[in-house]
């Protein structure tokens, strides 16, 4: 099992399919760290149900696991916003997706070209 080697705080990913019509949309800010004592992949959320419903958080882990591909990581989501008409699971899973390979590229897992792929993705230090 590999786990996430380093921190990789402010990991942005805001979903927008398309501006002025309906498509999914999700936004999250989450901060990796490396997983605990046992290993395991771990996902916390503090961000208010009022920002980022509960109903949203089963899509986003789907999401982060298939993204960390198997790196296991702990994650605690800190911000988030939702729209009432186009937000989705899918966005969410596109949303976590996007987040996952955005810290495995940040920590070298992943080769900085990996971040042209990243469409939605901002975190410090991302390659151009």
């Amino acid at each position: 099992m590999t786990c996430l080697p380093s921190p990789v705080p402010d990991v942005c990913v805001r979903v927008l399919m398309s501006i002025g019509a309906c498509g999914p949309y999700a936004h999250v800010v989450a901060h990796f760290e490396p997983p605990g004592p046992g290993g395991e992949f771990e996902l916390v959320s503090v961000a208010p149900e009022r920002q980022l419903p509960a109903e949203y958080l089963p899509a986003l882990r789907a999401g982060l696991l298939e993204g960390l591909d198997g790196v296991t990581a702990a994650v605690l989501i800190t911000e988030g916003s939702f729209s009432e008409v186009d937000s989705s699971e899918y966005g969410y899973r596109i949303a976590g997706r996007q987040a996952g390979r955005a810290a495995l590229v940040a920590t070298g897992l992943l080769p900085p070209e990996e971040a042209g792929s990243l469409r939605w993705a901002r975190w410090p230090g991302r390659p151009v």
